[in-house]
């Protein structure tokens, strides 16, 4: 049985998914409640990741559950400053990841998706 995470979005797509005891993590984008977004790789990687606990946590799950993220890039420039984050919220045992470099759906740097697993 599929159960939906998140607030419903005024396009066809669902933040989360959970079947059993997997969550699929749609790709997160740094956008502010007021739809700004923050300059500079850091803060929007800072503002994605905060937006996939919480997604997370709200469908009884954590960060540490996650074992697959995909992460995409505007400029692979970038990586470094996105993996000096990312490797903040995932400080032992990172999952498996891939990173592309990719237009995201909004004028942003960066977009991350991620799969979980719980008891993994």
């Amino acid at each position: 049985m599929k159960r939906f995470i998140g607030d419903p979005l005024p396009v066809p797509l669902t933040p989360a998914v959970q079947v059993g005891n997997m969550l699929f993590l749609s790709g997160q984008v740094p956008t502010r409640p007021d739809g700004s977004i923050p300059e500079g790789i850091g803060p929007q990687t800072q503002l994605v990741l905060e937006k996939l606990s919480a997604l997370a946590e709200e469908a009884g799950f954590s960060l540490g559950d996650v074992v697959k993220t995909t992460v995409f890039l505007r400029d692979m420039k970038d990586f470094s400053g996105m993996n000096e984050v990312y490797g903040k919220f995932f400080p032992s045992n990172p999952p498996a990841r891939s990173c592309v470099r990719a237009e995201v759906a909004i004028d942003a740097d960066v977009e991350i998706e991620a799969i979980a697993i719980k008891g993994a």
